[in-house]
């Protein structure tokens, strides 16, 4: 009778022993079907040669605490096979005692969940990407409704600041006036812009265009360097003026105006060194490399994986939504085509590294 048990489990599930290292001493028909092994490629071996690479090291040692203990362990497995596919088994693993009480061996009896538990991940992305398209049409009608309340106010200053040059026309600091003039029209200008794009940034139907990431890095420096000059901070720009790409100018421009905003708000407690910021960009073979470096503080190592999280921010909750580089990778990525990192440089500050395509259609 004890034969026909272990036929009827061997012949229904997928079986396995190991020595007490873990070493393979047994497997049966199932297991090599699933993990795409021939019987001689397993014995011998660790049973790790089916562990898949996503596993952290942390479930490894909570097993053999448990088995270790003469305890029984469960769990529901991600394992690689051979061929490099996935495969997903609900595993149970138990010591085998002598008659002194001491563990001789470990079986495992298996069965196979991979299409139930793909089925479930697929469920849990549609569900993730539900969620945030949902967010993404929330934020589309909380920028309408911005850009309605903008929109009067940005006219009637532009109104008043014509009125205003019209009196200084012929008074002795006119020429003063008329360059504050200018950088108050270009603010307007880039603030009634501001509105547009991010209106169109949910848009599936927008324009592309070539432009020189140059014109768009002035005109970003333009806006932002009173600030910069106020604070102290000054920013080298390496960037042959020829270089230009095939895409969405303005979202490009609220890229840097983010990072630069977010180096800038990183000096707020620097006050032993120079403040400096670095852009640089480079070509690369049919890539464009835009890097942005900063000589602050850095972001911590346990923060550092978060910074494009929707609502992260190191900031004070005044002065930030956290929405800022969300946003950025959002342009970068998933309109632009491009690639994102951040990294802590060796200067002590922060390198963000910007890849975008030449071309992108």
């Amino acid at each position: 009778m004890t034969n026909q048990y272990i036929e009827a489990i061997e012949n229904n599930n997928i079986v396995s022993k190991t020595d007490i290292n873990g070493i393979i001493t047994f497997v049966n028909d199932e297991f090599c079907k699933i993990s795409k092994f021939s019987r001689d490629e397993l014995i011998g071996k660790n049973h790790n040669i089916v562990r898949h690479p996503d596993i952290p090291a942390s479930h490894f040692k909570k097993l053999w605490t448990i088995l270790l203990a003469k305890k029984t362990y469960k769990a529901t497995v991600k394992n690689l096979a051979k061929d490099g596919s996935v495969f997903y088994v609900n595993t149970t693993i138990f010591p085998i005692l002598d008659d002194s009480g001491d563990i001789i061996e470990f079986v495992a009896i298996r069965y196979d969940v991979t299409n139930a538990t793909k089925l479930a991940e697929k469920l849990k992305h549609r569900d993730r990407v539900m969620y945030q398209q949902a967010r993404l049409a929330s934020m589309g009608e909380m920028i309408a409704n911005i850009a309605h309340q903008w929109r009067q106010p940005l006219s009637e200053l532009g109104i008043l600041l014509y009125g205003m040059k019209k009196e200084f026309k012929n008074h002795e600091e006119s020429k003063k006036f008329d360059i504050q003039h200018e950088k108050s029209k270009s603010l307007i200008k880039q603030m009634s812009q501001t509105i547009d794009d991010f209106r169109n940034f949910f848009s599936p139907n927008k324009p592309k265009e070539y432009f020189f990431i140059s014109d768009i890095i002035d005109e970003t420096m333009f806006i932002l360097k009173d600030t910069f000059k106020n604070e102290k901070i000054e920013v080298d720009i390496v960037c042959d003026k020829s270089v230009k790409m095939f895409g969405y100018a303005n979202e490009f421009s609220h890229v840097l105006i983010n990072i630069l905003n977010n180096a800038k708000d990183a000096f707020c407690h620097i006050t032993t060194k120079s403040k400096h910021i670095q852009i640089l960009v480079k070509e690369r073979n049919s890539n464009i490399q835009i890097k942005i470096t900063d000589n602050g503080t850095g972001i911590s190592d346990k923060m550092i994986n978060k910074v494009f999280e929707p609502y992260f921010s190191t900031k004070h909750a005044s002065q930030g939504t956290g929405l800022g580089l969300y946003i950025v990778k959002m342009i970068v990525e998933d309109s632009m085509n491009g690639k994102i990192e951040v990294k802590n440089d060796n200067t002590g500050g922060v390198c963000f590294t910007i890849t975008f395509p030449k071309e992108s259609k």
